[in-house]
């Protein structure tokens, strides 16, 4: 019997997602799930979908529960992790309330940006603690790893863990493709595309319809002459504004939404410089925000999905079910993963993380090779990839001065502090973070 092991399964509704996509293949519909958090309440709430689910299906799936990781693991033939290391409350407020003290604001910090170094440093060493489980009770096993920062964590695995199956999942070239079809009136299913870079700076290299017809110039005449974008989908208070302006200027649409790529690059969270944040409607702040939100609505949330006596299962975009079946069935299918860098994308470095279309069967995952990016392109991923690399090599080694290296690298962060103030905002972020952060982590000053 196949197993999938879920660690942070208190996570409903993501669990939900990927545990009922599976009940939706024949190979998976019998699988053993083991959920693990270290919430009793949330894992229960969770055990309940998934056994309404599994009651819905009327499928052979079968749900245990853990709060110990490595006895959730044992036998696993694929593990999905998400989870959130130190919550919203303290680790989230401290990542936005220290850097706005320094004049540094915040969308999403969650990947790069000072918000996501520290989140980095919370979360590689309990990933390594899974990765360490799996090589004890499940080395054979896939490890599906959707926590963010997704480049830094991917790398850091295969840095410290080289043996470990492994591939970081995302949403964001599947979401921007639903946003585009909105913007285009067009069926996703009409929409040609292929993707490369890395996580949540990856762009659409081809953009095509069905017939071969790039869908570029619709995109550009929609921007310049203001029938585009339309209002957002997913986010209704994230407008798509800023991702059309950075295409106009580089040329190629980006994968990851305007909120998130707003704190990526120096251009538009300025100090002084409110018309571009009201022009391109930048939600500072954001995350907090939706922490809030969905912590209000989420007893309702979950009251109302252990109440239903037939839980709906509708199938997900997200990739992990997928890749189970493909690997299970040895049929073919092309998801998008995040693996170090063996030469799939020969411009940027070696073992730095990057997104690919990858081929999935028996074998299992495997990156294609993308040539000839262009350069101006190249050139933003290298500028991301300067700070995971640094904040990789401050967990490798251990090295706490790499965490300031990797901010003063950062390009919001150095557009807007100078040397002395980057440290002494790492400073006091140490510091606030130290309960959460592992020894070598507390500088001097954090101690």
């Amino acid at each position: 019997m196949t197993k999938l092991t879920f660690i942070g399964a208190g996570s409903t509704i993501f669990m939900r997602n990927i545990v009922g996509d599976m009940l939706h293949f024949e190979a998976l519909r019998d699988a053993d799930i083991a959920l693990m958090d270290i919430d009793p309440l949330r894992l229960s709430e969770s055990e309940q979908v998934a056994r309404k689910m599994v009651e819905t299906m009327g499928t052979g799936a079968t749900i245990t529960t853990y709060s110990d990781q490595r006895r959730a693991l044992e036998g696993a033939d694929f593990v999905v992790t998400a989870f959130q290391i130190g919550g919203y409350d303290p680790c989230t407020i401290t990542d936005f309330d220290v850097p706005k003290r320094f004049g540094i604001r915040q969308t999403i910090a969650d990947t790069l940006g000072v918000g996501g170094i520290m989140r980095g440093l919370r979360t590689v060493p309990h990933l390594w603690r899974v990765a360490q489980d799996m090589a004890a009770v499940c080395p054979d096993a896939l490890l599906m790893q959707y926590v963010n920062p997704m480049a830094i964590n991917t790398w850091a695995l295969a840095a410290r863990f080289p043996n470990l199956r492994q591939v970081g999942l995302c949403h964001s070239v599947q979401n921007t493709v639903h946003e585009l079809a909105h913007d285009l009136d067009m069926r996703e299913t009409d929409i040609r595309y292929k993707v490369a870079g890395v996580n949540h700076v990856a762009f659409f290299l081809t953009l095509e319809d069905s017939n071969g017809r790039s869908l570029y110039p619709a995109l550009r005449e929609g921007y310049v002459s203001g029938r585009l974008p339309k209002p957002p989908l997913l986010m209704p208070r994230c407008p798509n504004n800023l991702r059309y302006e950075v295409m106009q200027h580089l040329g190629y649409f980006c994968t990851e939404s305007s909120e998130h790529l707003a704190e990526y690059v120096p251009w538009f969270i300025k100090d002084g410089r409110e018309d571009l944040i009201a022009e391109f409607g930048i939600p500072l702040d954001e995350y907090p925000k939706r922490c809030i939100e969905q912590a209000a609505a989420w007893k309702k949330q979950a009251a109302d999905l252990t109440a239903q006596a037939g839980l709906e299962v509708p199938k997900s975009h997200e990739f992990a079910a997928e890749i189970m079946n493909a690997i299970l069935t040895d049929r073919p299918y092309v998801a998008y993963g995040n693996l170090p860098n063996r030469g799939q994308i020969p411009q940027l470095p070696i073992d730095a993380v990057v997104e690919t279309p990858c081929l999935v069967d028996k074998n299992g995952v495997q990156p294609s090779i993308v040539q000839n990016i262009p350069p101006q392109l190249i050139a933003l991923m290298r500028s991301q990839i300067n700070v995971q690399e640094l904040t990789v090599r401050a967990l490798m080694d251990e090295n706490p001065e790499h965490v300031y290296h990797a901010a003063m690298m950062d390009p919001h962060t150095a557009a807007e502090l100078d040397l002395r103030q980057i440290r002494a905002l790492v400073d006091e972020l140490l510091a606030a973070h130290k309960d959460w952060l592992p020894s070598w982590a507390r500088a001097s000053k954090a101690a």
